[in-house]
């Protein structure tokens, strides 16, 4: 098979101390039915024989591109991109692969046939140590075929990654919008199927076709072991990056939702974890600064991070924790002392049992209030 001038399809494969993977990744994608198609390695001036495995195979289609220096493997997926010939783009890791011949002939012959869409996916099937697991919870999306309008899908994506990055082709026109953020070492790709998605519809089909492997030494694994102050950053600041850029490009009721994302995190996180835990610290902390740096207007970052505090101290309250309640109605009043409902809960806390007390019968008040009116609505 010769070369192809014209390559359909760019499958760009980043690889660092992958060598002994690489194989099978690489033989899943040459055997596909579909066969237009380029492979680059991209080795990241791996110390390990990836350029002796990537030079082994015999078809003209995988090409080589060793970096004279390890760049980081953001820089390196970007670079697998820019290099790229063909009209889609699949980003897959040399510790996973293909699952299925056909999954290649099945997305494009979707892709071609639906010019409104800009990244197709399926569900990944985890592997680990070389035998299959289960369907990777988060990327299952129904079992059947579907077309999501782009917007619809960003109401879930923005909660949560659940698109498994090997699972996913996209234009390469996708990436007009945007690369790889050389700041978010985790949750890039997450980033991009959230600004993707502004713009295109998704195809989602429901058949696992890909494999994703567990194993030690993942960047997955490494951010999950050793790098969750990494990991909560980005979980914070891919959230922020999309408001901002939802905002800037005319789509408000999509930065709304990014607000609720926001705030839905923290909490959730600071609850589930504790508020003694270092985690929740480093939340709160990354919380006020990716808000500071991340947000131009003020008003949206502090309403933001007042829900939070109040959201933080009405949990609280409600589970008799009333010295954390109180630190974080503090913490609501201290940025916006005009907040008179919780001004009241501060002070009435301050005052100890009493307060309390008082707190308590306002609350039953309220809730008979609201008895009485919500029949005559």
């Amino acid at each position: 098979m010769t070369a192809l001038i014209n390559p359909e399809v760019t499958f760009v494969v980043p690889c660092y101390k992958l060598a002994h993977l690489l194989p099978d990744c690489v033989n899943s994608i040459l055997s596909q039915t579909y066969s237009n198609f380029e492979v680059l390695i991209m080795d990241d001036c791996s110390p390990d024989n990836t350029a002796e495995v990537a030079q082994s195979f015999q078809d003209p289609r995988v090409k080589h591109v060793r970096n004279e220096i390890n760049i980081g493997h953001i820089a390196n997926f970007n670079k697998g991109i820019s290099l790229a010939r063909g009209k889609y783009i699949w980003l897959i890791s040399a510790d996973d692969r293909l699952r299925r011949p056909y999954v290649l002939e099945r997305y494009v012959k979707v892709m071609d046939a639906h010019p409104e869409i800009g990244y197709v996916f399926c569900p990944a099937m985890g592997l680990q140590d070389g035998e299959e697991t289960e369907i990777v919870s988060y990327s299952f999306h129904g079992t059947h075929d579907t077309i999501f309008k782009g917007h619809d899908f960003l109401d879930k994506l923005i909660r949560f990654n659940c698109v498994e990055a090997p699972s996913a082709m996209a234009r390469k026109q996708c990436y007009l919008k945007g690369m790889f953020p050389s700041d978010l070492p985790w949750g890039h790709d997450w980033y991009l199927w959230c600004l993707f998605a502004l713009y295109y519809d998704v195809a989602y089909l429901a058949e696992p076709m890909v494999n994703y492997r567990h194993h030690e030494h993942s960047i997955t694994n490494f951010f999950f072991r050793d790098g969750i102050n990494i990991l909560i950053d980005n979980e914070i600041r891919v959230r922020w990056y999309v408001k901002e850029y939802a905002k800037a490009s005319g789509f408000p009721s999509v930065a709304r939702k990014c607000d609720d994302s926001i705030f839905t995190f923290c909490v959730n996180q600071i609850i589930s974890r504790g508020p003694t835990s270092s985690v929740s610290e480093l939340i709160l902390e990354q919380f006020e600064r990716s808000s500071i740096e991340n947000s131009h207007i003020l008003r949206d970052e502090r309403e933001i991070r007042e829900r939070v505090y109040i959201a933080l101290g009405d949990h609280y309250y409600w589970h008799h924790d009333f010295s954390w309640a109180l630190q974080y109605y503090e913490y609501a009043v201290k940025h916006n002392p005009l907040l008179l409902r919780i001004l009241t809960k501060y002070v009435l806390l301050r005052l100890g049992p009493l307060g309390i007390y008082f707190l308590d019968r306002l609350s039953v008040l309220k809730r008979r209030v609201i008895a009485i009116v919500a029949p005559m609505r």
